[in-house]
Parts: C-alpha cells; structure tokens; sequence
C-alpha cells in the first residue's frame, strides 16, 4: 500500500520534509513506526502522535487510510 505521511512542527524539521510517499507492507501503526525509524532514528526521541482519518490512534490501530499525520505535542493555553 502506498502511505502519505504528512510531517508537522519539529516532526518535519528532523525529517527536513513536510510529507512523503511510503511504500508500505505492514497493517500496524507501530510496524509503520518501526519503518519510519529506519529511515530517522531522530524520531525515536521525540514524543509525538499519530492520526489517521483525522484522528489520533494508538499504535495497535490497524492502518485504514491512505494518510496518516506525524503530529508534535500541543502547547494548551
């Protein structure tokens, strides 16, 4: 399946990229991580959240869509 990752805030800034095209095998966020890592181990060290279809999943969540968001943490206020 091919995946578009979309990169946010600090997230992109390790990635130096906005978003890319990924092929991808796996049907797990977490084994999309693991991928992910591979190509940034940077990544490893920041916290961040995933959402697919807009929403933030955990890393069991079995991929759905087509794109999923890397997102940093949010500031509240």
């Amino acid at each position: 399946m091919k995946l578009t990752i979309k990169y946010f805030g600090l997230l992109a800034e390790v990635t130096k990229r906005n978003e890319e095209q990924l092929d991808f095998s796996g049907t797990l966020i977490n084994e999309l991580l693991d991928t992910i890592y591979l190509k940034y181990p940077k990544l490893k060290e920041i916290d961040f959240q995933v959402a697919q279809n807009n929403e933030i999943v955990s890393k069991e969540t079995i991929i759905t869509q087509t794109e999923i968001a890397l997102l940093p943490p949010f500031a509240g206020g």
